[in-house]
């Protein structure tokens, strides 16, 4: 039996993910099983508790009917405790905060937690709420030691307490960082960097860390039954939102943890991608503020409205145009309400939900290329709208860039000191202006929405259309403008102006068919 065949049957037989590894990665990973790894390498997770409590226990099972437990305790077993900081070493080398409802980042309640730790150690355990851990797969073992397996880190592992596991792990690494190291730690992934880089030193200091930190692990009350796990499964989520209640969890942090955004998030350009706030304080970017998932899922309705008009969705369900701009929490819960019907998506892996909608799907094929097709408008817009004779830059609400003009202009207010940016991929303009003005533009893309084979499709290359008709489209727009008074928020939140602008684009796009006919 060759290396790579032993790794295998030592993971089957212990349950060990292996799809995580690639398999250039597999020998590698089996040479350190056969050498016997130690805990800090071990994909064993196991956590000792210095003092723990489960709950229900045999004499409570005893005080319970077997229907009422059933209700009250609903097929979970709790245990809660103290660990103490050295214990959580096993933590820190293999769980991720992946199934936390709100990703980690410094700020005053990691400062607060710190000087916690720093002042008043021995107060710690009760000033905390602790670290709240959750998998369907564990066994308790000897010594108030339990292994713990995370076989879906996407809702198991660290289900709350991730601002306690971020500071916790600062505190340790102070003792073996300099501190200008430290201070540029501000995020759960640049800690494990540190955590992974300091790995040897920190085992050194491990025995100083006495601290207790309270922490409950909540698992099945019986891991051999399936049913028994899958209610497990589907209450985690649940229960990671009510816990997080009081860090104000989003709408669209839960929606993200059901998997609601998954496809949307993989037709994305990687670029774009890694700039949307998934969940709460889940932004990496450097740039200067993320860009909000509502931001993508009111795009999405317009897509979804054109199916809605084809009655290919399962149920009635739309928004309407004015609130993908001014209200776009409404449009985040229809986008939920439709996901969340048995014809759009299913529940496949625990709280996971996996869509199984072809025109769902299709539309998110169209969301693809929307922020792109926004970014573009405004871009263009402006030029297009000269082109027509008019003046785009007369609007004082309009600001240019251009330093060779404000150098010598006597009225600077109508220009800007820094190059503009697009809102979703930060190209460079040479306008800003509020987003309002050219939303019914954006909605107008409606109109180039076809539906072939019960599937939502572009009737023709979005992106060359608006190079051969935005100027024909912005001529025709102005009349919007005009009875607007360039006033971004009458156009934005004004239904006919959204309709009216569907309509120049209907009307642009059968005189292309028709010179494409000729």
């Amino acid at each position: 039996m060759d290396v790579a065949e032993k790794a295998i049957n030592w993971s089957a037989n212990h349950r060990f993910r292996l799809s995580v590894f690639a398999r250039s990665q597999l020998i590698e990973a089996s040479f350190f099983i056969l050498k016997d790894w130690t805990m800090s390498n071990s994909p064993k997770l196991i956590i000792r508790f210095a003092l723990v409590a489960e709950q229900p226990n045999s004499r409570d099972e005893d005080r319970l009917s077997s229907a009422s437990m059933d209700q009250s305790i609903a097929g979970i077993k709790r245990y809660t405790g103290f660990v103490r900081g050295r214990d959580l070493y096993p933590l820190f080398d293999h769980v991720s905060l992946e199934a936390n409802p709100r990703a980690a980042k410094t700020g005053s309640v990691v400062r607060d937690i710190l000087e916690s730790l720093e002042k008043t150690p021995e107060l710690f355990p009760f000033k905390s709420k602790g670290i709240l851990l959750g998998t369907a797969d564990y066994e308790p073992l000897q010594r108030n030691r339990f292994e713990l397996r995370i076989n879906e880190p996407g809702s198991e592992g660290v289900l709350d307490g991730g601002h306690n596991m971020l500071a916790i792990g600062i505190h340790m690494l102070s003792t073996v960082m300099d501190r200008r190291a430290l201070a540029k730690i501000s995020l759960w992934e640049d800690m494990k960097e540190g955590w992974e880089e300091n790995r040897a030193a920190l085992e050194d200091v491990r025995e100083t860390f006495e601290f207790l930190v309270p922490v409950e692990l909540i698992v099945p009350s019986d891991v051999e039954n399936a049913q028994v796990v899958q209610q497990f499964e589907m209450s985690v989520l649940e229960i990671c939102a009510a816990r997080n209640n009081n860090a104000q969890l989003t709408q669209e942090t839960k929606s993200n943890k059901k998997g609601f955004y998954d496809e949307i998030r993989e037709r994305l350009a990687p670029e774009l991608a890694a700039r949307i706030e998934w969940k709460s304080n889940e932004w990496e970017s450097n740039e200067a503020r993320p860009i909000k998932v509502r931001d993508l899922l009111a795009l999405a309705w317009i897509p979804l409205n054109r199916a809605n008009e084809a009655g290919l969705l399962p149920i009635d369900i739309s928004v309407t145009p004015q609130n993908i701009y001014r209200n776009k929490g409404e449009c985040s819960k229809q986008f939920d309400k439709l996901m969340e019907h048995t014809d759009v998506s299913e529940a496949r892996d625990g709280p996971i939900h996996e869509l199984i909608n072809e025109v769902v799907a299709s539309a998110f094929d169209i969301l693809a290329d929307l922020p792109k097709l926004y970014d573009k408008i405004y871009a263009d817009f402006p030029s297009a709208y000269n082109a027509n004779q008019y003046r785009f830059g007369s609007s004082s609400i309009v600001k240019i860039y251009d330093p060779a003009r404000r150098e010598t202009a006597k009225d600077k207010s109508g220009f800007v000191l820094t190059k503009p940016t697009t809102h979703f991929f930060n190209y460079e303009v040479d306008y800003r202006y509020p987003d309002g003005l050219i939303m019914p533009l954006v909605y107008g893309l409606k109109g180039l929405i076809v539906v072939k084979d019960d599937r939502l499709v572009w009737a023709t290359d979005p992106f060359k259309f608006l190079d051969k008709y935005l100027r024909d489209i912005a001529g025709a727009y102005r009349l919007v403008l005009d009875m607007a008074r360039f006033d971004p928020q009458k156009l934005a939140k004004n239904q006919a102006s959204h309709e009216f602008a569907v309509g120049e684009f209907e009307k642009a796009l059968l005189k292309h068919k028709a010179k494409e006919v000729a």
